[in-house]
């Protein structure tokens, strides 16, 4: 059963009540992320979402924790391209005190100066680390590569040079423009009455002011880059990718077929080839991502530095048989179960409950719909998936970014 209502001050609440459960997951979302961000702001989403637990009017960082601790829950937040989530999962019985708790690291973040100072390091560190792990840094060159600069293509985490000068001013003012009511949703998932959900977010979030909401406007350009880092390591790591669809996009789960078969797990196209058969990659995949305005199919593979071109072509050979030859009808069939399954046992899970819920209502602002996604995904046809695979291979706009000791970037050239 799902639950929803708008507050007076125009936060939406989204309950899932899953009975039989002992626990509860609790989230407030907000709709901002790097996306959104400046030039001179890149990187501050990331940054607000890390201050956010270093101590409000009343509490200190270490009694945040402590209290969060004292009850058994684990509390925690991400930041994404579009979205940031700040979210606790609690038993049933401490589900008020939980709540209570997010609630004021949410909205009475002091930003202590020390704090600032000590976390300033922590996300430096989080950059290195970034750097130093050569498979995210290939992701986000080729985010890069695909969207430019700045929307959907900048690094989450920003420069640190950007984090090192951020002010407490700063954090306000992104804060005030872009956590306003209208742009947030309370979600829960797990066993909690509704009743009692909606009284904890009016009692702990309906009281929350801000400003009108203006939201950015994100000019959106899909680019076919190539970025390259050479780096002095015994892996080399390449990744390609192509416009995809849009998240709301009628083809939506034919395009999440499509890509299970090419390269969403040890079945796939792509591990079978490249790494079973031909032993020239440890790990190989596909994936999608979805956005408003754009989307993108993109395909990742970490190899040995001497067998890049080799796996190179190999991946292009998939790709070129995958669009000329289609796909079997038990490759279809096995596709769509393995997408109805995961959608199934996502249903499971209070967590991913809550961010399915909590998301769409952001995005959309209606209730996700499991009874009309299941019937979609039973109402698809081979041909449907054949269709979504001519849409989705546009060699003249692919993006490319490549790591490691290479003598040259990886190119990819059309079929």
């Amino acid at each position: 059963m799902v639950t929803t209502k708008v507050l007076s001050n125009g936060i939406k609440v989204v309950v899932k009540r899953m009975e039989g459960l002992l626990s509860v997951t609790m989230g407030i979302l907000v709709g901002t992320g790097a996306a959104y961000e400046r030039d001179d702001e890149d990187g501050i989403s990331h940054f607000i979402e890390h201050m956010q637990f270093k101590g409000t009017d009343t509490r200190t960082a270490f009694e945040i924790s402590d209290a969060f601790d004292a009850l058994g829950t684990q509390v925690n937040a991400f930041t994404g391209k579009d979205l940031t989530c700040y979210y606790a999962k609690a038993t049933s019985d401490h589900a008020r005190e939980s709540f209570a708790l997010l609630a004021d690291l949410f909205l009475n973040a002091a930003f202590p100066e020390e704090e600032m100072a000590r976390e300033k390091g922590v996300v430096v560190e989080e950059i290195n680390m970034d750097e130093d792990s050569p498979e995210d840094l290939c992701l986000d060159l080729l985010a890069r590569a695909a969207y430019g600069n700045e929307n959907y293509g900048r690094n989450i985490l920003g420069p640190a040079e950007n984090v090192e000068r951020f002010t407490r001013e700063d954090l306000f003012r992104y804060k005030a423009e872009r956590y306003c009511p209208e742009n947030i949703v309370v979600s829960f998932a797990g066993n909690l009455d509704e009743s009692l959900a909606l009284d904890l977010a009016e009692e702990f979030l309906g009281g929350m002011k801000g400003k009108a909401f203006v939201n950015r406007k994100k000019h959106v350009l899909y680019r076919h880059g190539n970025l390259f880092k050479k780096k002095p390591i015994e892996q080399a790591h390449f990744a390609l990718s192509f416009p995809a669809i849009e998240r709301n996009h009628p083809d939506y789960a034919a395009t999440q077929v499509m890509n299970v078969i090419l390269g969403g797990g040890m079945s796939s196209r792509l591990f079978k080839r490249v790494r079973e058969e031909l032993g020239l990659a440890y790990s190989v995949y596909s994936y999608l991502t979805h956005y408003e305005e754009a989307g993108s199919l993109s395909v990742y593979a970490g190899v040995g530095a001497n067998k890049a071109e080799d796996a190179v072509a190999a991946v292009v050979d998939v790709l070129n048989k995958f669009q000329k030859e289609g796909v079997s009808e038990e490759e279809f069939k096995r596709g769509r179960e393995q997408l109805k399954s995961s959608t199934i046992f996502s249903q499971e899970n209070t967590s991913s409950q809550m961010l399915l819920y909590g998301k769409n209502m952001l995005y959309t602002g209606k209730v996700y719909d499991f009874e009309a996604r299941m019937a979609e995904i039973a109402e698809l046809k081979l041909s449907d998936i054949i269709r979504v695979i001519g849409n989705n291979f546009d060699y003249s706009r692919v993006a490319v970014s490549s790591v490691g000791n290479l003598k040259k970037p990886v190119e990819i050239t059309s079929l």
